[in-house]
């Protein structure tokens, strides 16, 4: 080993650090947020395709529009800003919107945006609290291999996926997948996998979201025009404004 290369040594040194340091769910998501807290970007903003894949072979595919600001903070337009149809997830609640109108309004907290983003940018101990209340056991974590690289697995045992569950590369400590009860049948199981990470203003974003059930891809999510760190107005995720504020056109 050539220790000439200080910066080396500790690369090699960091994973078996983490390993050490790795005995509950809660440690998983305290390396999580140390690695990127500094770094991550505040804000983010896409396109995104989505599709739908049914059961008969066809499939249909929309245009979304979704801006984040970290923590907790998620807006989706569906189709073009003009339709008025969209969702807002604030702070643990989702507000639906039909043709401009608000049309319910019901506790929703969003897995995807509190692992895959939120993690980077507020208290570890806020994000295990989340965790804890949506159902996730912190107490149990083991280690597993996907796609070639291990991973530590947070809420359940070995070979069970009919639990909630979320998996974390070792080596990145970035969100790649995440097993969750389907809102159609809470008996049955999603397998939610984030892919295609690349590297973006300080931190990652996974621009390809595939989502399993049955053992059949049944959407998908493909981002493009996607930028960091773009000034959003707070009106943008304030439900009152809804109509009013569009941060996907001049």
């Amino acid at each position: 080993m050539n220790l000439t290369r200080p910066w080396l040594f500790l690369l090699i040194l960091l994973p078996l650090a983490h390993a050490q340091d790795v005995q509950s769910g809660e440690d998983v998501l305290r390396i999580m947020h140390d690695r990127y807290a500094k770094s991550w970007y505040k804000t983010l903003t896409f396109t995104q395709k989505s599709t739908t894949y049914n059961p008969d072979g066809t499939s249909k595919a929309e245009i979304w529009h979704e801006a984040l600001a970290l923590p907790g903070q998620l807006r989706i337009d569906i189709g073009p800003s003009d339709n008025g149809d969209g969702y807002l997830m604030v702070d643990g609640t989702m507000t639906i919107f039909r043709g401009g109108k608000e049309s319910a309004t019901r506790p929703r907290v969003n897995m995807l945006l509190v692992l895959g983003f939120d993690v980077y940018s507020q208290p570890p101990e806020s994000t295990a609290r989340i965790a804890q209340n949506e159902g996730y056991d912190l107490k149990k974590v083991h280690e597993e291999t996907w796609e070639g690289q291990p991973v530590y697995v947070v809420g359940a045992d070995k070979d069970r996926f009919n639990a909630r569950q979320f998996w974390i590369s070792k080596n990145s400590l970035l969100f790649v997948r995440l097993f969750q009860p389907t809102q159609a049948d809470p008996a049955k199981f999603e397998d939610i996998r984030f892919e295609d990470y690349r590297p973006l203003a300080g931190g990652w974003v996974a621009a390809r979201v595939e989502v399993y059930s049955g053992g059949r891809e049944v959407f998908s999510e493909e981002y493009s025009d996607i930028r960091a760190n773009e000034r959003l107005d707070p009106t943008t995720f304030d439900p009152a404004r809804y109509n009013s504020t569009h941060w996907e056109r001049p």
